[in-house]
């Protein structure tokens, strides 16, 4: 099995974040662990870090996203850009990941996988977070 790139691995993370996002709606019980097993077949420490980061960081995350979010709510977004945005701002924080990076994964992530005003609200979110943190 080869090692997956960065890219290929947000892709893990965006699902598995999904898919707690729904075990949460539907009020299911789940593993963590459980869930990142399901999703990839060698464990890693960047998706374990990721994950267990966006959960753990979740409502600080989301009130971050809502500061920049103008007159719009995090809850509003579909599940697949929040977790995006999420993901990213976690990322920007607590991650030695350069900025640039984190930006332009989360861009590429939300052409792929979102609309194109979720793709702009997370590309404004990202570069007002980082304007005011430079």
């Amino acid at each position: 099995m080869q090692q997956m790139t960065r890219s290929e691995l947000r892709v893990k993370i965006m699902t598995i974040l999904y898919q707690i996002d729904i075990y949460k709606q539907t009020k299911l019980d789940y593993d963590i662990d459980e869930v990142i097993k399901e999703n990839l077949e060698i464990e890693n420490e960047f998706v374990k870090e990721v994950v267990y980061g966006v959960n753990t960081y979740a409502k600080d995350l989301d009130e971050l996203a809502n500061k920049y979010l103008a007159d719009w709510d995090i809850r509003r977004l579909e599940c697949t850009g929040a977790n995006i945005l999420r993901m990213a701002l976690y990322e920007l924080i607590y991650t030695e990941t350069p900025r640039i990076v984190v930006i332009n994964e989360a861009i590429e992530l939300a052409k792929k996988y979102s609309d194109d005003s979720v793709r702009k609200m997370i590309n404004a979110v990202l570069d007002k977070y980082v304007k005011e943190h430079e």
